[in-house]
């Protein structure tokens, strides 16, 4: 029972992304119904149940706001995995200050971008201006926080069913 479920509250609003076994553990316990199936059934020995995708939960849970956290992997979903110098897509990338640590560049979601090894080797400790560099796009802490995961919430966008309950990222 391998694949992921998109988890909503009783309002609709995302709350997680879990397994299949953890899902129909709560649609079997009464704690939540099926919105939407996958077209594969679960044989079980009295049947066939519907494989959810998409699963709202029964009750609402109270959940405080949550705070974005600048960290790498945050850095690289807000940039989309791209090198904001060259667009370069990849594995090799790396953070890079647009103003360098050394000129008193602050660790801050303005001064941070994703950037490829060959062009943070170029840019090395200058300043965009010295070295004539410029970015694709302006770096900017992101306005929407999900509940669940960044990195979850962008892989969600991929699933076709998830797009109509998920929220769309206006800096993203």
């Amino acid at each position: 029972m391998n694949g992921e479920v998109l988890v909503l509250n009783s309002d609709y609003e995302p709350l997680n992304i879990c397994n299949v076994r953890r899902a129909m553990g709560l649609i079997l316990l009464g704690k939540a119904d099926i919105l939407h199936a996958e077209d594969l059934a679960i044989h079980t020995l009295t049947g066939h149940l519907p494989r959810p995708s998409v699963v709202r939960l029964k009750y609402h849970v109270k959940r405080p706001m949550p705070q974005l956290r600048l960290s790498r992997r945050s850095i690289f979903a807000r940039d989309g995995f791209t090198c904001q110098y060259c667009g370069v897509t990849g594995k090799d990338l790396t953070l890079d200050h647009v103003i360098p640590r050394r000129h008193g560049g602050p660790s801050t979601w303005e001064n941070l971008v994703t950037c490829c090894r060959r062009c943070n080797t170029k840019k090395g400790d200058r300043s965009l201006q010295q070295i004539g560099m410029q970015l694709k796009k302006v770096p900017r802490r992101p306005r929407y926080v999900p509940f669940i995961s960044l990195i979850k919430y962008l892989d969600g966008k991929r699933h076709n069913v998830w797009k109509d309950y998920l929220p769309a990222l206006g800096d993203f």
